[in-house]
């Protein structure tokens, strides 16, 4: 059998002895990596005719797809918890966006209703009393209006809650449970 690094079959070495390693499938490590390897009697793997160069590259290969699905069980919680973070800021903002309008809708209004009003309210006056006073009269009332639709606008804004996102948890907890095991089960029973 040509193997593509040369060397002696099912040794993992060249024909240089152990200064040239190569790498490769051999049919033992074609077997450990099947799915039904035999078992012994007592009910584990049957390794007495596998090198220990293939059982370590099996142990290797396991464990390197056992990091790779924690670590993606950790970007798959990571995920789930940005997701719920970014609704929670959405609805705190649809919030947030309502107040503001309010609060320029009133501007935009108060400016309207203080051009207009102003204007009738000071020439109404202006038949009883001085020009003067009555602009003064004027201008504290649309004051007063003004102030009540700010602590309207600012109360609307005070409504707005980002105690929510305090429960969001970024720790990825099925990914540090299952990594915990992970000695153990390295652990020969």
């Amino acid at each position: 059998m040509s193997h593509p690094y040369g060397g002696q079959p099912a040794t993992g070495y060249g024909d240089g002895g152990a200064t040239s390693y190569s790498p490769g499938m051999e049919s033992n490590q074609a077997q450990y990596l099947d799915d039904e390897q035999p078992m012994t009697a007592d009910g584990h793997p049957d390794v007495e005719h596998t090198s220990v160069g293939n059982l370590i590259g099996g142990v290797t290969q396991d464990f390197s797809e056992l990091m790779r699905l924690e670590l993606a069980l950790a970007k798959a919680e990571l995920r789930a918890e940005a997701n719920k973070a970014t609704a929670e800021v959405k609805a705190q903002t649809g919030k947030a966006g309502k107040g503001v309008g309010m609060l320029v809708g009133a501007a935009v209004a108060g400016l309207m209703v203080l051009v207009f009003l102003s204007c009738a309210i000071w020439w109404a006056l202006e038949n009883v009393m001085d020009a003067g006073l009555a602009a003064l009269i004027v201008t504290v009332l649309w004051v007063v209006i003004a102030a009540v639709l700010a602590s309207m606008g600012r109360k609307a804004l005070k409504t707005i809650d980002f105690s929510g996102l305090k429960h969001l948890n970024p720790k990825p907890e099925q990914t540090v449970e299952t990594l915990q095991q992970v000695p153990g089960a390295l652990k020969p029973n």
